[in-house]
């Protein structure tokens, strides 16, 4: 192709520079210059696509009759390995693929790594497509904007697009659209902060739950088009409701269309199964050390965040992408330069990513699924660390998870496990996640964990929850624990949203619903999530009564929270707890409410303090602690000398 050329034949989107950025692995909108782009002024569509070991490209599509001998690319004259062309006959909506004749003698059959969006699986071509979208959401924008790096709440409900809930009559799951009223309404009215879809972009293979890409710029074809899905996210931010999506950096499939050995070589994986192949899930690992795979994944990260407004990223398997060595045996890997077991070209792709994403959109926010204790994971690169915004908190996860499942006579004998967490929780950002990988693969559901009959199954998951978001860190709960769904969560059936005519269910979503209001009306439980200062013990080693109670702290004094949870079905009558301030102090959540299909052990009207020291405090109060449960209280009013002689105390 002649440089410079503007006739139609050899129109081209690329300048050099684009090239210099692209092999330097720093070209972050790729999806600009790469894949197929409808040209209006020329009426006519644009094609390029890197792959440097092709002997010939072309697309094929209807237009041709998918013949080979037609609409061939032509090979960049800079050695940049990009096959380029300009059809004036390809318009928006044609389904096409690359039929690509390689240096190996093979011929394969490739959807555009860069496509924006692919027919409905199990069809598996790409389709031109140019988006024509009028965003509603400045307003949210602006706010987010305006309120980068402020503390805030994060109540993320994740979600299982095809399984949320479904069309009976037409055994379907909903569509974007229709998913932009029915949970766009549902979430709101529960009061989560954001929603977290599990991977949208295009995959083949339904019973992945996304987590196996072919098209990474693509949402999935499944539930609508892009302006679809643009639609759906509209909705959220003019609901007040962020969107996150999960990410998929860390492997890709062996689907013949897809990724792999895309030009008949080893382009986007490597070719060491040592390095390249991943044994857990069957899949294929980037080669993060090359810099057109860099930029193309990097691109991929801003591109949701760009075109579709995402407010955040949830970075899937961190832990498999940072050692060499993760579910292998020796033998099985490479270590590296050092001798180590650390993937080197990971951890510079993964603190480039961070700060390319901060640098681009400060307001947005990266989440790493990591489940090591990698140390400085949402630390910033800067200080050594990979630079995420948050992390999963894993270790806490399992812990109460464990704890939980006791039956509560032995609960005394591991009272560690469900305070131990505060040793490390600020070591990191931590998000605390009930996710869905909790109630899958035969755990059963959260509900069907607790121990006991149905009243202390129940009671248990409320306790569950209302210590979830007491504790520092902020939230995610995967769809149908917020309200006790029984059975497993299966991914070809809706949840079971007719468990919500059960009071007791209906009183786990409740329960949700004040949880998440007390979590945004109360700045002690997100001003200091993430800092020590925020959180202090009262006292932690009450084991023969399996009883914790700590305080979370504000800026301002008042805002000051005591926590206390009980976690036996024994009422414990006249237990006193060491309080910072003398004065009035009023139950502000009880999880063992009535309301919630609890027992109704409550703390009615305000509880003075007395001048009983207790917990190496001054000042204490006696109250009732409610079975299997969680209160809050909070000072109503601090009483001076003078008050106390008015009232006679």
């Amino acid at each position: 192709m002649k440089k410079n050329n503007d006739t139609p034949e050899s129109f081209s989107l690329l300048t050099d520079f684009d090239i210099y950025l692209f092999k330097s692995g720093r070209h972050y909108k790729l999806y600009e210059k790469l894949g197929s782009h409808a040209v209006r002024e020329k009426s006519g569509t644009y094609f390029a696509v890197w792959a440097p070991n092709a002997r010939e490209i072309s697309v094929i599509g209807n237009f041709n009759g998918w013949k080979a001998s037609q609409h061939k690319l032509s090979a960049r004259w800079d050695q940049s390995g990009i096959w380029e062309g300009f059809f004036a006959d390809v318009k928006h909506g044609e389904a096409y693929k690359y039929a690509i004749h390689s240096n190996t003698g093979e011929y394969l059959e490739k959807a555009d790594p860069f496509a924006f969006f692919a027919e409905k699986p199990p069809q598996t071509a790409s389709i031109v497509w140019k988006s024509h979208y009028e965003w509603k959401d400045a307003q949210w924008l602006e706010e987010r904007k305006s309120n980068a790096g402020k503390p805030k709440p994060y109540s993320v409900y994740e979600v299982h697009f095809g399984s949320w809930r479904k069309k009976v009559e037409e055994d379907r799951s909903l569509t974007y659209p229709e998913m932009a009223h029915e949970l766009v309404d549902y979430v709101h009215e529960l009061g989560f902060t954001h929603v977290e879809f599990l991977p949208l972009m295009e995959h083949p293979f339904y019973g992945s739950w996304g987590y196996q890409l072919t098209g990474y710029f693509a949402p999935t074809s499944r539930y609508g088009s892009p302006e679809d899905f643009m639609y759906l996210v509209d909705c959220f931010h003019r609901a007040g409701i962020g969107v996150i999506l999960d990410w998929v950096p860390s492997h890709f499939p062996g689907d013949a269309h897809g990724l792999y050995k895309f030009d008949g070589t080893f382009l986007y994986e490597h070719e060491d199964p040592r390095k390249g192949f991943h044994p857990d899930w069957k899949s294929y690992i980037f080669n993060y050390g090359r810099s057109e795979v860099r930029s193309f994944l990097i691109s991929n990260a801003l591109f949701w965040l760009d075109r579709f407004h995402i407010d955040g990223l949830r970075v899937d398997a961190v832990a498999s992408m940072l050692y060499l060595d993760y579910s292998r045996k020796a033998g099985e890997w490479i270590p590296n330069h050092h001798g180590g077991n650390e993937n080197i070209e990971a951890i510079s792709f993964l603190k480039e990513l961070n700060e390319v994403v901060y640098a681009n959109f400060p307001d947005a926010i990266t989440i790493a699924e990591e489940s090591t204790s990698w140390t400085g994971v949402s630390r910033p690169t800067y200080l050594g660390g990979l630079g995420f915004g948050q992390k999963w908190m894993m270790g806490w996860m399992h812990d109460t998870l464990h704890y939980f499942q006791l039956d509560p006579v032995h609960r005394r004998h591991h009272q560690n496990e469900i305070t131990f967490s505060i040793m490390y929780a600020f070591t990191e950002n931590f998000m605390l996640p009930l996710s869905h990988d909790e109630v899958v693969h035969g755990k059963g559901s959260l509900l069907g964990r607790m121990p006991g009959d149905e009243w202390k199954k129940f009671a248990n998951l409320r306790l569950l929850y209302a210590y979830m978001f007491t504790h520092p860190g902020s939230k995610l709960i995967f769809m149908g624990g917020e309200f006790g769904q029984s059975a497993e969560w299966n991914h070809d059936k809706s949840l079971d949203w007719h468990l919500l005519d059960y009071n007791v269910h209906k009183g786990v979503q409740t329960v949700i619903k004040d949880l998440n209001a007390l979590y945004g009306q109360e700045p002690a439980l997100f001003q200091y999530s993430f800092e020590p200062r925020g959180f202090q013990w009262i006292d932690y080693g009450d084991h023969e009564n399996s009883v914790i109670a700590f305080q979370r702290l504000a800026e301002n004094k008042e805002d000051l929270l005591i926590v206390i949870g009980n976690f036996t079905p024994e009422v414990r009558y006249h237990y006193r707890i060491g309080v910072p301030y003398r004065g009035q102090w009023k139950e502000i959540f009880n999880s063992d409410d009535e309301k919630y299909a609890g027992s109704g052990v409550r703390n009615q009207g305000l509880m003075m303090t007395s001048p009983v020291k207790y917990h190496s405090r001054d000042y204490s109060i006696s109250l009732t602690l409610p079975p299997l449960a969680l209160v809050v209280l909070k000072l109503e009013r601090e009483l001076n000398e003078f008050d106390l002689k008015n009232i006679g105390t």
